[in-house]
């Protein structure tokens, strides 16, 4: 491997271990020559997410151009042109030893050009079509790099995990979407618990969650808990070496779930975070567990009210 390649894939795995600790820690639980091609999605994923969160001193439109012009050199890399760009050589390399889908990086780059000029989402439907960028493709890219006895039958697994960890994440960080200017719970969910964008603010300012806003956050969580059980099925489908990471990664993400559960679903209070010593654990517990076993799915309850 040449030395430019062999710094883009360390370049990517270090903003996946600064960026990405439950994931990070689940990749470690791959074979080694698999890990760097996880790294280079995230390093991928986790530089376009930069360019459009991380420059919020710019006007909308420079980081707009901004990331027209990474993406056009990522086109351009994939036409076989050489790129002058310290990550992209890794992720142009993972893409053509697994030949993967092209459509699913024009998805992905799709729906961070919408975080751009798109602060809500008026129905369920509307965030789904952003997910399938921003979540459900990182499940499609993922799975020839995990692989599969039944790749057909993994496919759709595979995206429903993407939107599971998606909504966690949303879940998670409503406070910390709401100060870039977004909203990522539905308008009609709002609605339907009687939550303004006023009351979030405010809830957000005095650091504590009203009844209402605990409902509204119950029940997103109850939808997250859906497409978690719609993905399980999908880890017993994975490739035996990589059965253990992902079961980890389910398990991590999932805790934040019971994090925001346990803390009365308040997630203004603090941010909801899965203790360390427990992070070990789940990590340790799947390393022992048998291929093939079923996952658990996460929380106490799985239909949305």
């Amino acid at each position: 491997m040449d030395t430019d390649l062999t710094a883009a894939y360390a370049r990517c795995q270090e903003l996946h271990r600064r960026h990405g600790r439950t994931y990070y820690l689940a990749t470690r639980l791959l074979p080694a020559w698999k890990r760097r091609h996880v790294h280079a999605l995230y390093g991928f994923t986790r530089y376009a997410d930069e360019i459009v969160d991380r420059t919020e001193d710019l006007p909308p439109a420079e980081r707009a151009a901004r990331l027209d012009e990474w993406s056009a050199e990522f086109v351009a890399g994939l036409h076989g042109e050489p790129v002058d760009d310290p990550l992209l050589p890794a992720v142009l390399h993972t893409i053509a030893v697994f030949d993967l889908d092209r459509a699913d990086f024009a998805s992905f780059l799709r729906s961070m050009a919408m975080d751009l000029t798109v602060l809500s989402y008026p129905t369920y439907d509307d965030l789904l079509d952003y997910m399938e960028g921003s979540a459900a493709v990182i499940g499609t890219m993922m799975l020839p790099i995990l692989g599969s006895s039944d790749p057909a039958a993994a496919r759709e697994p595979a995206r429903q995990l993407g939107f599971a960890f998606q909504l966690t994440n949303f879940i998670r960080d409503v406070a910390e979407d709401l100060d870039r200017g977004r909203t990522y719970l539905p308008d009609e969910d709002l609605a339907k618990f009687g939550v303004t964008r006023d009351d979030l603010h405010a809830a957000k300012e005095q650091a504590r969650t009203t009844p209402r806003i605990r409902d509204l956050i119950e029940y997103e969580v109850s939808r997250a808990q859906a497409h978690y059980e719609a993905a399980a099925p999908g880890i017993t489908l994975l490739s035996p070496a990589s059965q253990a990471c992902m079961r980890t990664a389910y398990a991590l993400y999932g805790g934040i779930l019971d994090e925001v559960a346990a803390q009365g679903y308040d997630v203004f209070a603090r941010r909801a975070l899965v203790p360390q010593r427990r992070r070990l654990a789940v990590a340790a517990r799947a390393l022992l567990t048998p291929t093939g076993s079923p996952v658990a799915v996460p929380g106490p309850s799985l239909v949305p009210r």
